[in-house]
């Protein structure tokens, strides 16, 4: 019989991050041939796996939503079950006021269900203003709202300076007076849409999560690191068949009668179905010719970059230092580092494998404020020492240092992104075979960027152009 007419379809994976691997996995699961195309040498996008003082670390993201199932469920399915490790302390506390003090317990992305927990970060000023929300007139919040701003004008600015703006730093490097609180946190956008006080929407929020009694860790990582996850999905697509070519940008898309013609530096590659899971300044590019509308909307997405700064000190020199899991500082106090991570007790595998060692790292560089991303590695590794001598007394000499620059490291979501999400969606939903997915569409974590990702295969598989296509001999 001639397979011509039970040939699968041949799907092209721009982008080798881990959206564009989960997207290669999902597809080759569903019957696909698919080839991943990566411009750089390196797969796993913001997921980079390094050492330091031949210890292993995480050089990017460090750990992912485990109360999320999408990032969990793809570790496991690719062999890494085993591997999973929840971070061995959660006490986290914030820099501010000139003192570490604990992050309060009971809130959402840093607004309290119960004011009395924010004695210590807030001014009695900061802690009377949060107590007027239950005074004030409902809310007015549309179709979206910037964080700040809803924040702010229900329990004040000090709750968004001092908890809101480092937390969701954290997340996206941005501004949270302009972030979408739709987009960023539904939960409070649904209660800021339901209850007249946003206290009492926390209050809900955290009702609801106990009434469906989640248990175990909020957070998951890797032992050896999150960074080796996308070599372990790289391993299972060759294994079932996929290609992946790194060192190979995708240079021009162009639709076909059959399909798509992707071109590269050196071939031009004949494909059913194309999922362009790049940053969204190269999927604007990249669509120019077939989606103008796609690539305009998408050349508009902006990008925050950051500085990871790795350090590695002999452990007896940090003796002393209090076990958590590190702190986040609120940039109104106009510090240098906006956060730092104790790795060495926030992860077992880290301390483990680096026995004599401690290891912490620290960010620096927020949207807006990226002049220190020019800084030679030494000044960053000052500052950052600088700081952390202010913060809890450091005193000693690194044995080892790494510095990691992510330039457009960070999409950002400003107020109305959803809504620029379903325009883009709907552009490119009129090309057949054609999809998009990764951090700058549905989410920046791990488990929202697999999601997008399988998404858009699940999207692709479904399409009746590919059903078609499998009836012939097209793109071979």
């Amino acid at each position: 019989m001639d397979n011509a007419a039970t040939r699968a379809p041949h799907i092209v994976v721009v982008g080798g991050g881990i959206s564009g691997l989960a997207a290669a996995h999902r597809l080759l699961g569903a019957g696909a041939r698919v080839t991943v195309l990566e411009g750089s040498a390196v797969l796993g996008g913001k997921l980079l796996a390094g050492e330091i003082a031949g210890a292993p670390v995480d050089l990017g993201a460090e750990s992912m939503l485990a109360r999320r199932p999408e990032g969990v469920d793809l570790a496991r399915a690719v062999g890494l079950g085993d591997r999973l490790q929840a971070p061995a302390t959660a006490a986290a506390s914030i820099w501010t006021r000139g003192a570490l003090r604990p992050m309060p317990k009971g809130h959402v992305m840093g607004v309290p269900a119960q004011p009395g927990t924010l004695h210590g970060i807030l001014s009695a000023e900061g802690l009377a203003r949060v107590e007027q929300d239950r005074e004030l007139a409902p809310t007015e919040v549309g179709e979206d709202i910037g964080v700040g701003e809803f924040v702010a004008k229900r329990v004040g600015r000090e709750v968004v300076d001092r908890l809101v703006e480092p937390l969701l730093g954290g997340v996206y490097a941005g501004d949270a007076y302009k972030i979408s609180l739709r987009a960023a946190v539904p939960q409070l956008f649904e209660a800021a849409r339901t209850h007249a006080s946003l206290l009492d929407g926390v209050q809900d929020i955290q009702a609801k999560a106990a009434a469906k009694q989640q248990t175990g860790p909020v957070f998951a990582g890797l032992d050896g690191g999150l960074g080796t996850l996308p070599g372990a999905v790289a391993d299972a697509v060759r294994a079932q068949g996929g290609a992946i070519r790194t060192e190979t940008p995708v240079l021009g898309l162009t639709r076909t009668a059959d399909g798509w013609q992707i071109r590269t530096d050196t071939e031009l590659i004949e494909a059913e179905g194309v999922i362009l899971s790049t940053p969204a300044w190269s999927a604007s590019a990249l669509l120019a010719a077939e989606s103008p509308v796609a690539a305009a909307e998408l050349s508009e997405v902006e990008y925050a970059s950051m500085v990871l700064v790795t350090l590695a000190f002999r452990r007896a020199d940090l003796a002393g230092l209090e076990e958590r899991s590190g702190f986040l500082v609120p940039p109104v106090d106009g510090r240098t580092i906006k956060a730092s991570t104790f790795s060495s007790y926030k992860w077992q595998w880290v301390k483990e494998r680096g026995s004599d060692l401690f290891v912490l790292r620290t960010s620096i560089g927020r949207y807006g404020e990226e002049q220190h991303l020019d800084w030679d590695a030494p000044d960053l590794v000052d500052v950052s020492l600088g700081d952390l001598g202010e913060a809890v007394g450091l005193s000693a000499r690194p044995v080892a240092t790494e510095v990691t620059r992510w330039i457009g490291g960070l999409p950002q979501y400003p107020v109305g992104h959803l809504a620029k999400v379903a325009r883009i969606r709907a552009e490119v939903a009129k090309l057949p075979g054609l999809r998009v997915c990764g951090a700058a569409y549905d989410g920046v974590g791990i488990p929202a960027c697999i999601a997008s990702a399988r998404r858009a295969a699940d999207e692709i598989i479904a399409t009746s152009t590919l059903a078609q296509n499998t009836q012939s001999d097209a793109g071979q």
